[in-house]
């Protein structure tokens, strides 16, 4: 009777153990449609390099830029870049919108310097900007795309997908879920002390965005600050001894000087790179649905993120805001990938 018993245990244990292992092989096979729209940027251009060598699980279908860091024709000229230097010149990179819905522009060259990439030479890319420009590439995408198939990844202020969606807003039909670097609740803000920059350059593109119902995930600077470099980690990635790991590192040596100094941290943050970590390994991180209310009030608040942590207000929670990281996970994947690149 036992050994009848032990028989069958042994069975079912068997294939619970073979549907986790296949369940886990699906999980692992998924390959997601990604959209990149980013603002490069230092951190944006380490981001696409991460994204760009992560073909197995990332198909970025296009590169779309926005004016944030810098102006749109520098934008549009460092994404080439970053997909020059990721040897990666087949994906498309479509220049969008060139100031904010509503706000006069601003830019964060006192942090990213004025052409956009601290630490390395600049140069004209070889291969050019696709034809046409990014909201329209977005619309004609998004509206013949399998409904719920496409990842946008947000990687600055939000104005391409909010015209995009102001001229024809059924393309919410095509979008899987949009991931947004932007955005501060505990950490304080990066441009005044409440706002962080993405959000602040337009909080009304913002809105449109969270109004439109689309599946949101934030990737704040409550999570980003807390995912710092180090000596031993950008010496890891200079150790490389590859072009991406030596660009990688002489961007971040230069580039996180500011934030370590402004907010007494022993490292600087990789903000935009977070979204794609998140994106090729969502184990990294964790966080809840809340519900967001953004302010595009003139004032102090302008582009401050309310985030409703412990559901004070009993709102519809519009948003999943990813709160933890694993810092050496995080630096282990990003030097991983940069290997493999040339």
């Amino acid at each position: 009777m036992n050994t009848t018993r032990h028989f069958f245990t042994g069975l079912i244990r068997s294939a619970a153990l073979l549907a986790m292992l296949s369940a886990t092989s699906v999980h692992a096979a998924e390959k997601r449609d990604v959209i990149i729209d980013t603002d490069p940027g230092a951190d944006d251009v380490v981001a696409l390099l991460l994204a760009l060598a992560s073909p197995q699980e990332l198909n970025v279908m296009a590169i779309t830029t926005v004016a944030g860091n810098v102006r749109i024709d520098k934008t549009s000229r460092n994404a080439r870049l970053a997909r020059e230097w990721a040897g990666r010149e087949e994906v498309p990179v479509y220049a969008g919108a060139g100031k904010p819905l509503v706000r006069t522009p601003i830019y964060a060259e006192n942090i990213h310097g004025k052409e956009g990439l601290p630490g390395v030479e600049v140069h004209e890319p070889k291969k050019p900007l696709a034809e046409g420009n990014a909201v329209q590439y977005l619309v004609d995408t998004l509206k013949k795309a399998a409904p719920h198939s496409i990842t946008i990844a947000m990687l600055g202020p939000q104005t391409n997908l909010a015209l995009a969606l102001i001229q024809a807003p059924e393309i919410t039909q095509g979008i899987k879920e949009v991931v947004v670097m932007g955005g501060a609740h505990f950490n304080g803000g990066n441009i005044t002390p409440v706002a962080e920059f993405n959000i602040y350059a337009d909080p009304d593109a913002a809105k449109v965005v969270l109004a439109s119902g689309v599946k949101l995930t934030y990737v704040p600077l409550d999570v980003t600050h807390k995912i710092l470099t180090s000596e031993a980690r950008i010496k890891q990635i200079d150790g490389l001894n590859n072009q991406a790991g030596k660009l990688v590192s002489g961007i971040l040596n230069e580039y996180v000087k500011a934030d370590m100094v402004h907010y007494g941290l022993p490292g600087g943050p990789v903000h935009d790179a977070s979204v794609i970590a998140w994106l090729i390994k969502p184990e990294l991180f964790s966080g809840r649905q809340v519900n967001l209310v953004i302010d595009n009030r003139e004032g102090v608040t302008h582009g401050q993120t309310i985030a409703d942590w412990y559901d004070t207000l009993a709102q519809n929670k519009n948003v999943f805001w990813v709160e933890n990281g694993d810092a050496q996970g995080f630096f282990d994947l990003l030097t991983q990938r940069l290997g493999l690149l040339k």
